[in-house]
């Protein structure tokens, strides 16, 4: 593993050179993937952050989505060299187009990542963004995109290779987790990327781990669930996640009853009103506005917010700015009724707010995390008499069984008083 530094572009004849610092040099493709690369749509990813807010936990934590697309688009070449090695026939333009897919799976994002996605966009998952941007460039490049939506879209008969971009071990989840545990320092998180790669197969068109591979499988899974509990869902940074979006939540409020609030013009045409998905479709502009969010739009308006007249929006703002982040109670029990309202007591006392508002200074909800999902595209275990195997059969640990039930938490976030 490479030190963590920088990236660094070296030219070759074949193409460009990447110093990854979890994969190590990465070879990019002179041609059409490299001008998707310098697409300022794809560029944006540098200034999103790959894990939104987790550094107020882990200060490493301030890699980018634009890291992470690199990694997957790497790993997605890594595993298509596996399968033609066994004898799979893929062509050059699936090859091309399965990398296109893989690069582009996130170029959809809301700023900070996941913590604002269903904030500054009513009900809009980042995946169907990536799919409309996806469908813009293409009309720009001339239906140079069109295979590899189709395999996004799992529209394309060779069903594995939508499979390598989106299932329970695609290289989405090879690459982030490995990418995550070097930037937060979680050791915990630790899989084996490469022979998980290495056991790749196909058979009857879905993908399919060789059985000799199925202990990385074991340990991909066990360490995934790991990361969810320590680094994802860690309460710190769920606290966090909930102050922002009350902070926008806010601004939003304010903004369309009238007041006059500092955001980028991009920002602005999203907080004046609400945009959703149908919205994208019919008037390109919100298209454009959103391709030009990113982590910086927030950052800069939070830092004037922190002045506004309003009490809540500013005192909000100067918490996440100076760190003085709301307490949290993380349990596998419910939360009492009378504890929320005892918090609720508390903050309408201490920080002189009406009733009505306290509700961002007390949040209370649900987190919840399953490692596997049985019945949800499963990972498929090929055992040496040719039979499959979903990993949950197929693994003779009890834990392996155990991470399919779904272990729910609930929490309460509040204002220190």
């Amino acid at each position: 593993m490479l030190s963590h530094q920088s990236y660094i572009t070296l030219s070759s004849k074949q193409g460009k050179i990447l110093n990854d610092p979890v994969h190590g040099f990465i070879k990019i493709p002179q041609g059409f993937i490299f001008k998707l690369i310098e697409h300022p749509y794809f560029q944006r990813l540098r200034r999103i952050r790959q894990l939104g807010l987790t550094d107020f936990v882990y200060p490493g934590a301030l890699h980018t989505r634009f890291h992470h697309a690199l990694g997957v688009m790497h790993l997605m070449g890594v595993a298509l060299d596996t399968l033609q090695a066994k004898g799979h026939e893929i062509t050059d333009q699936e090859r091309e187009a399965a990398q296109i897919a893989a690069l582009l799976h996130d170029i959809g994002h809301s700023p900070l990542s996941h913590a604002l996605e269903s904030t500054i966009l009513q009900g809009v998952h980042h995946e169907r963004l990536s799919l409309l941007i996806m469908e813009k460039l293409n009309e720009e490049f001339e239906g140079a995109l069109s295979l590899a939506i189709e395999i996004f879209t799992n529209q394309y008969p060779k069903k594995f290779l939508f499979q390598l971009v989106s299932s329970q071990l695609d290289v989405d989840r090879l690459d982030y987790l490995q990418r995550d545990c070097f930037f937060t320092g979680v050791s915990e998180g630790a899989i084996g990327g490469d022979r998980i790669l290495k056991m790749l197969d196909v058979h009857e068109n879905n993908l399919v781990i060789e059985e000799k591979g199925i202990y990385s499988v074991e340990n991909f899974l066990t360490a995934r669930r790991l990361m969810y509990w320590q680094v994802y869902l860690h309460k710190t940074t769920i606290s966090t996640e909930q102050m922002i979006v009350q902070a926008i939540l806010r601004a939003k409020y304010l903004a369309q009853h009238g007041e006059n609030i500092f955001a980028s013009p991009s920002l602005s045409l999203f907080m004046n009103q609400e945009v959703k998905l149908e919205d994208f479709k019919e008037n390109k502009e919100y298209l454009e506005a959103f391709a030009q969010l990113d982590d910086y739009d927030i950052w800069g308006a939070m830092k004037i917010w922190q002045h506004h007249k309003d009490i809540i929006l500013s005192n909000i703002c100067k918490m996440i700015l100076e760190r003085k982040l709301f307490k949290i109670i993380l349990s596998s029990e419910t939360i009492s009724p009378e504890l929320i309202q005892e918090k609720k007591t508390q903050i309408i006392e201490n920080y002189h707010i009406a009733k009505k508002d306290v509700g961002y200074f007390v949040i209370s909800g649900t987190t919840k995390n399953m490692a596997y999902q049985e019945n949800s595209n499963p990972i498929l275990i090929l055992t040496k008499k040719k039979g499959i195997l979903d990993i949950s059969e197929a693994s003779d640990l009890p834990n392996i069984k155990a991470l399919t039930k779904i272990v729910k938490k609930y929490y309460l976030c509040f204002a220190k008083v």
